[in-house]
């Protein structure tokens, strides 16, 4: 499904990914880990079509992922369906007026029945326990409410695959459990969980493998 075949990339001449090479097979549970500066964030954004290797390919379906085929917009918006980003600064996600609003933006970007986006918003609201947040601005938000409302934002696009940048951060201990159960429901209905985190127990018990970067940029699989 996910294929990088020998990617490059560096940011003004600088290496971050050194002849990055793996493959991720629909409903796998993947771990990108490794210091900082090795490229966590960097295949996330590859992946999610923000940014096109400098060498080497990266494959969806078969199907080479270049800024060209992204300018598509009808391939764009179906691979957007397809894959949802959790950013780690959730700032950077959010910029609706109302969580509301930003749980009903994807859906409506797809061109859903306006029946179809209420039943997900309210789907979402229930299950991340906004009801008491559902009129407020997301710049009024707590650090752990707004990582819960970007989270119930992708939820409402049900996409195929997840990515996450350190999710854990900005979340308190009590909404960290709930993430690891939340991510194993996800596992268990067949998504595909891509997830970049400096914890080193973290989704131990439900990842499959970890792709491990060094500090010469380049990355290996492990085992968990």
């Amino acid at each position: 499904m996910i294929e990088f075949q020998d990617v490059c990339y560096a940011y003004e001449r600088i290496p971050v990914l050194q002849h990055v090479n793996f493959t991720i097979q629909p409903g796998d549970a993947v771990l990108l880990a490794g210091p900082n500066g090795t490229g966590k964030s960097t295949i996330l954004k590859i992946l999610n079509g923000l940014i096109y290797p400098g060498q080497g390919k990266y494959l969806f379906y078969g199907r080479e992922i270049t800024e060209k085929l992204m300018r598509e917009h009808k391939y764009s918006k179906w691979y957007h369906q397809k894959v949802g980003f959790v950013w780690q600064n959730p700032d950077v996600q959010l910029f609706c007026g109302s969580v509301e609003e930003e749980l009903a933006f994807g859906p409506q970007q797809m061109g859903l029945p306006e029946e179809e986006v209420l039943r997900r918003v309210e789907d979402a609201i229930a299950l991340l326990h906004l009801e008491n947040l559902r009129m407020r601005a997301p710049y009024y938000l707590s650090g752990g409410e707004k990582k819960k409302t970007a989270i119930a934002a992708i939820l409402t696009m049900n996409p195929e695959i997840w990515t996450m940048d350190e999710p854990l951060s900005a979340l308190d201990e009590k909404t960290q459990l709930w993430l690891v159960d939340f991510l194993k429901a996800l596992k268990k209905s067949g998504k595909t969980l891509i997830i970049s985190t400096h914890d080193k127990t973290f989704a131990r018990d439900f990842a499959d493998y970890r792709i491990l970067l060094n500090e010469e940029h380049e990355a290996r699989i492990e085992t968990l």
